[in-house]
């Protein structure tokens, strides 16, 4: 459904000429498709620049194209306009000429909010048009959002606070206690708290005597300044509020998602709920694409391990397999190995559980297991389409791997991911679902089993001169180590004292080789079939991190921790 500023834009193309209806309904279904504002998807399919669309909507409504570069917004005229209408409205205030104040709108053609703004305000609106992104950049330039620390809110809070709970009779009540400004707030206060420290977890976890917030950061799992007990039911309440959950339901498992603006960027968030003895455990798993880079160079892959990969995920037909436990990043690596070989020649369709980040070009599906929609159910529907590669989220059960290896040897490359613990380990497994060892043998391109690992704070990182009891416990002598330094971080500002600041991937890479698939064959186990891909070149996880701690990127810590 296309909003006033999109159903504005459709009627100046059809009216203008500017494009045929077929054209205009193909766009619409594109940005019903992707989500993408139907004004991008008309820039991106180069039916008007963005500059033409502004002068058509200047023209329609009689004003004027603003330019933010070119001018430095008075003070007074900010203070107009309080920072919470103007997110509300997505609207800036940038010059006052006598009782009429101008403002830029980033829905300029929806004539009820400036009516509502006249109403608010008690002056007569002039609107004018500006570039989308630097009304953006505008807001958070002269209205940034400044998060209070939550020790404030909390304190703010329970200043009145009696210490008991309050019983909930009725949805009603749960409603209003949901919607009461400082819950509103708090809420608000630990989600901008969490995305500034680029989490990727939010946690809400209640138990007899008290409510535990945490942040997950760089794998690790951080508590916030607790908040008390009687707060646990609004709060989670208002979790659910957001997501569109019933917040009567108390004894079910439920599922969401929460959309926000945040910055100017856009940020998702899916929601989980699970019944626990003292109330709701509420989990909200933080999608910010600004955060993460869907790019193979930026995933700290060493250069003989990526030069490789890029050579598999370029074969025409194949399986790539990308394997570890949950959070190793397996769906990053599938997603920037996508984004690599995503080309205008190249149709790519993904079947995902959820569908975490959308890619311009791609096609993605959700599976839906309630509905029927499963793995292997997309993947024979996918074989209909005339593909060039596909990305299946997991490989499940016997049926969807067997259709992966058909799709494999009828020409297309597939990528997907299963849960082993190293690459030599996939093959047997995969044997042991039921999948013939000839089949495999000709149809699996290379397996890539990684862990993530944190980086030591480049801020604080100090040298130290590794005991007797590290080098063995990595099977390393002096002379291995030579004159480099080991580092760990003494904690600082940058890293929120943890010592640690950002994470890479260390991992191996197993790529078949007739000798390989002889023991496949033969039904060797897996320690034969590592130490034989060790043989023909194959760094371990294990190795891989070592090196990791021999170039100053890591802690010994890290590397035991993980492999």
């Amino acid at each position: 459904m296309l909003d006033t500023e999109g159903q504005a834009l459709k009627d100046i193309l059809l009216t203008e000429g500017i494009c045929t209806s077929e054209q205009v309904q193909d766009a619409e279904d594109e940005h019903e498709r992707t989500g993408t504002s139907f004004w991008k998807v008309i820039v991106n399919y180069g039916f008007l620049t963005e500059q033409e669309i502004l002068r058509y909507f200047a023209n329609n409504l009689g004003t004027e194209i603003y330019d933010f570069k070119k001018v430095d917004i008075p003070h007074s005229v900010i203070e107009m306009i309080d920072p919470e209408t103007v997110r509300a409205y997505g609207v800036i205030p940038v010059a006052q000429e006598g009782n009429t104040l101008k403002v830029v709108a980033k829905n300029a053609m929806n004539y009820q909010i400036i009516e509502e703004l006249q109403f608010i305000l008690g002056l007569e609106i002039q609107v004018l048009v500006a570039e989308q992104d630097s009304i953006d950049t505008a807001i958070e330039k002269y209205y940034p959002v400044t998060v209070a620390s939550v020790h404030d809110v909390i304190s703010e809070m329970t200043s009145g606070e009696d210490g008991e709970e309050h019983d909930y009779d009725n949805v009603t009540d749960l409603e209003n206690a949901a919607n009461d400004a400082p819950i509103v707030r708090f809420v608000e206060v630990i989600i901008y708290q969490a995305i500034k420290d680029q989490a990727s977890d939010i946690h809400f976890e209640p138990f007899e005597k008290s409510f535990r917030i945490r942040y997950r950061v760089d794998g690790t799992l951080y508590e916030m300044p607790p908040p008390p007990k009687t707060l646990a039911v609004p709060v989670i309440s208002r979790v659910k509020i957001m997501s569109g959950l019933n917040i009567a339901e108390r004894r079910l498992p439920q599922d969401g998602r929460i959309q926000l603006k945040i910055g100017g960027k856009p940020i998702d968030l899916r929601v989980s709920t699970l019944p626990t003895s003292y109330g709701e455990s509420v989990v909200l798993r933080i999608l910010d694409r600004s955060v993460v880079n869907l790019d193979l160079d930026a995933l700290g892959i060493s250069n003989d391990v990526l030069t490789r990969l890029r050579d598999i995920i370029h074969m025409p037909n194949g399986i790539l397999l990308v394997t570890g436990p949950t959070g190793s990043g397996k769906t990053t690596t599938l997603y920037s190995a996508l984004q690599e070989v995503n080309e205008i020649s190249e149709k790519l369709l993904t079947a995902e559980d959820p569908v975490e980040y959308d890619i311009e070009g791609i096609i993605q599906l959700p599976i839906n297991d309630t509905f029927g929609m499963t793995f292997q159910r997309a993947l024979r529907a996918f074989l209909r389409q005339d593909p060039d590669r596909i990305m299946i989220g997991e490989i499940r059960d016997l049926e969807t791997a067997q259709t992966a290896i058909e799709s494999a040897l009828t020409g297309h490359f597939v990528f997907s991911t299963l849960h082993t613990n190293d690459a030599a380990g996939t093959v047997t497994r995969l044997v042991d679902m039921g999948v013939e060892a000839f089949l495999l043998c000709s149809s699996i391109a290379g397996v890539v089993s990684q862990r993530l690992i944190r980086r030591v704070c480049k801020s604080c990182r100090v040298p130290y001169e590794p005991k007797d009891e590290e080098l063995e416990k990595m099977n390393l002598t002096r002379e291995d180590v030579g004159d480099r330094k080991f580092y760990y971080g003494k904690g600082c500002a940058n890293c929120n004292e943890t010592g640690y600041r950002g994470r890479k991937s260390i991992c191996e890479l197993l790529t078949m080789s007739p000798e390989l698939m002889e023991l496949i064959l033969k039904n060797a186990p897996t320690i034969t079939i590592r130490e034989k891909a060790r043989e023909q070149g194959m760094v371990t996880i294990r190795e891989d991190g070592i090196q990791s701690v021999l170039n100053g990127e890591t802690t010994v810590d890290e590397v035991l921790r993980y492999t």
